[in-house]
Parts: C-alpha cells; structure tokens; sequence
C-alpha cells in the first residue's frame, strides 16, 4: 500500500471520510494500474493500492469499467454555461462556468479576462481571489491582456493595449498574493526583459502570447523568466525559414510550456502534428479550451464588449469572420488529441492535466494520482467520454 502524505489545508474539514474508488483501470498520470484502487481521505488522496488490497476502514465506491485519470486543468477559460467573464467579474459568474467546465472533466481552471479597462480587471482580480477556496475548481486567474501587441490583437481590443510598466508589474505581483496562481500573458514588444523577470521572481507564471515578435526577442523573453506561450500559432508571428518568429522560438526553447486549442478550427491538425514532433523537452504541448459562454449552453450568439459573435459548426467568429475564443470543451480537446494528432490516451490526459499543472506551478498537488495529492478525478468511458468528476473528493456525475 502507498503510505499516506500529510493532507493539505483543503482536506483538514472533511478528513476522516475515507473511500476507495474501485471497479476502474486508474491511470496515475504516468502509468496505468488495471486493478488499481484510489484511495480518497477527504479532499486528499492516500494513494493507489490493488483492488483486492483495501485496507479497513474505507467505504467502497464501485466504478463500471472505464479509466480513473487527474481531474483535467485548464488554464484559458473566459467562460462557460452561459455566461463570460468579462461580462460580469462575481461569484455567480465564476460558479456557473465552474459548474458548467465541471462536466466536461475540468476539475480546475483559471477564468480568463481578456483585455478590458482597469477598472475591470481590478474586479476580476478581487472576484478570483475570493473564489479560490471557495467556489470548487477556481484555481486563480489568468489576465491575458492588456499588455498585448495591437498588431496581433485577434478578438481583443486594440485600443485597450498598453506597455507593461513598473507600476503595472507591483500591481500583477500584489494580485498574485491575492489569487494565489496568476498566468499573465504579454506580448513580447510590450514587456521588456527586465520586467518579465520582476514578475517571475513574484511568482507571476508568464505565457507570451498576442505578439509579433522576432525569434531572438522571444528568447530573449524565455530567458528572462517567460515559461509559456498562449495558444500556440494563434495571434503570434509565425514560423519562417529565415526568422522563425515567437512560433519557433516556443518550439526551440526547451522550458516553454505551448498551449494549444485542439479543435480543428484554430490550428490545421497537420501544423500541431508538427509541432508535437518538433517540440523540445522539457516543456510540452498542452491543451486548453479558450472557451466561450457557449460552452455547456444552448445561445447561437452572444455580445462580446458589444459585438455579436455567432455559432457555428463548432466555431465562433466576429462577422468580419475573427475567430472569437472557442465553443470548445477539454473533453473533446482530449479525444482530439489522442485520435487526431495520434498523441493516444495516456499523453491526451497527460496534455489536460500534469502539463498545464506543471507549467502553473501546482503539480505538487494536482496533475497527478499520489500520495498528498488533492482528490481532483475525472472517471472516463473507454471513448474518454466523461462519466464523473472529483473536485477535492466532492462527487459529481456528468
């Protein structure tokens, strides 16, 4: 039997509710166990034992076949079940596209401000952190703007893009401490090395992203502390023989972590194959969703800082035809990955929940199936159809 973690502050008020999930082959996040049990203290995970060794004590839950994996994380998520985060910066908000992301596997997630006035991030800002802890599956946040490049502005309002600046960098490491994990993504152009490392030394993770920059200028950015990269392809200078731009600097650059948008529609699969393959290590692929309202809802259309974006086929665009986030889920970005980009099941999970959990700096306690870990669980049909999910123990069928 695996010995038992000391069990962090989540799962102090529920310890002593023990319970072994059985019945399914678990796949811990590097190998899989056939007969494996996991054994649930609370919110906190005791350990993976055999099936037929339970120790006493625990009340057994029997699973119908299928695979026990990490709950999935997903870093960019600007809504969901209706509703969008810069529409509304509360609790209710960040609670519907929890609930609504919850079905679809994702046992933790950033809500996504994209670039908005001061004013408006500032409430996303206290909004995130009195949701941590609170409101189940809201990791912290990601601010993806305003310190973008008005030359590669997607969907984002350019006039709202600005140079990061000291006093921007104090207010981002202040609300860091208030959210707990932050994701930050810059443009290249508008954040000079020097500030990109005053935030990574607070504990900023920043992903660059939004940028037209030059290869060297991006390695630079990796250098000065960058650990990711925001939708890979996406809304950033691309791959060329002779300058091979931020696209080829996240694929050079080992330690970058590259998100991807695994739908078909963003990236040619044949370009993500590539990418995959070129890819140095350590840092990896891995997915997100970029979702929209229309995630876990039934609209066709919806506003977005007063424009009509529409639905379609799986796609959303602005009517000049910009793509405007996604209506992508990350149980469906998984299945893509392991059948269309050929990665299988175990590197798909992997790519929705120990890669993004590594790259946020939470791997220690979510992203896998072990010891101390938190009881963040996603049960899976053998199609990676999602049946159940765990948040810090707390069941929900899908």
């Amino acid at each position: 039997m695996a010995s038992a973690a000391p069990v962090d502050r989540d799962a102090v008020a529920d310890r002593g509710r023990r319970v072994a999930l059985v019945g399914a082959t678990v796949f811990d996040g590097t190998r899989r166990h056939p007969r494996g049990a996991v054994l649930l203290d609370g919110a906190a995970i005791v350990g993976v034992v055999r099936d037929d060794e339970l120790p006493p004590g625990y009340a057994v839950t029997r699973l119908d076949g299928g695979v026990l994996a990490p709950g999935y994380i997903d870093a960019q998520v600007n809504g969901g079940g209706g509703v969008l985060f810069n529409d509304a910066q509360d609790a209710a908000t960040l609670a519907t596209m929890a609930a609504a992301h919850r079905r679809f596997g994702v046992t933790g997630l950033l809500p996504t401000l994209i670039t908005a006035a001061p004013e408006t991030t500032a409430r996303a800002i206290a909004a995130a952190a009195a949701a941590v802890g609170t409101i189940p599956g809201v990791l912290g946040l990601h601010l993806e703007g305003p310190h973008l490049a008005p030359a590669r502005h997607g969907v984002h309002r350019a006039e709202l893009m600005r140079p990061l600046r000291d006093p921007d960098v104090d207010s981002l490491i202040a609300a860091r401490v208030a959210v707990g994990t932050l994701l930050v993504t810059l443009a290249v152009e508008q954040a000079p090395p020097a500030l990109i490392r005053r935030l990574a030394d607070g504990a900023v993770t920043v992903s660059l992203g939004h940028s037209d920059a030059r290869f060297d200028a991006a390695r630079a950015a990796f250098a000065a502390g960058a650990r990711g990269v925001t939708h890979l392809f996406n809304a950033m200078s691309p791959l060329r023989h002779r300058e091979p731009g931020l696209v080829g600097a996240a694929l050079e650059e080992g330690a970058a972590w590259c998100g991807i948008i695994a739908d078909g529609h963003h990236a040619h699969p044949a370009a993500l194959r590539a990418a995959l393959r070129a890819k140095r290590g350590p840092g990896r692929l891995f997915l997100v969703t970029d979702a929209m309202s229309t995630v876990g809802g039934s609209a066709t259309r919806f506003l977005l800082d007063d424009r009509v974006v529409t639905r379609a086929g799986g796609v959303l665009t602005l009517a000049d035809g910009t793509l405007a986030g996604s209506d992508l889920d990350m149980a469906a970005a998984v299945r893509y990955a392991a059948g269309e980009l050929a990665v299988g099941q175990d590197e798909a999970l992997r790519m929705a929940s120990l890669y993004p959990a590594t790259l946020l700096g939470i791997v220690a306690r979510r992203g896998r199936i072990a010891p101390g870990m938190v009881a963040d669980l996603v049960h899976l049909d053998s199609a990676l159809r999602v049946r159940a999910t765990w948040v810090g123990g707390r069941f929900e069928a899908a």
